[in-house]
């Protein structure tokens, strides 16, 4: 069975920084792209980060570039995604999936982990 489990998120100031995982189940890990994803209160799950399967490429929504960093560890099945410089517009759940291109694949989803940027 696919399981996605995330972990990481807290309460930070803006300004902050948080570091995001995300623990994959399933053996074939590296062989898909995965990304971040957020949804925040009455507001539809956008897409944030992506990275491609050896974790050469990465690719990001506007409004995160320069401030959000997605990897990835194949050896380990985790991503990853370091979030600096935080806003409060940046809260939000964050869950991850496998991704093509910016949309998700599974149509399970993790609990996601609560991310809270305070003004």
């Amino acid at each position: 069975q696919v399981q996605l489990v995330e972990s990481g998120g807290g309460l930070v100031q803006a300004g902050g920084s948080l570091r995001l995982s995300c623990a994959a189940s399933w053996r074939t890990f590296s062989n898909y792209a995965m990304g971040w994803f957020r949804q925040a209160p009455g507001k539809e799950r956008e897409f944030v980060a992506g990275i491609n399967r050896s974790g050469g490429t990465t690719y990001y929504t506007d409004s995160v570039k320069g401030r959000f960093t997605i990897s990835r560890d194949n050896a380990k099945n985790m991503v990853y995604l370091q979030m600096n410089s935080l806003k409060p517009e940046d809260t939000a759940v964050y869950y991850c999936n496998a991704v093509g291109g910016n949309v998700a694949l599974l149509s399970s989803w993790g609990p996601g982990t609560q991310v809270t940027v305070s003004s």
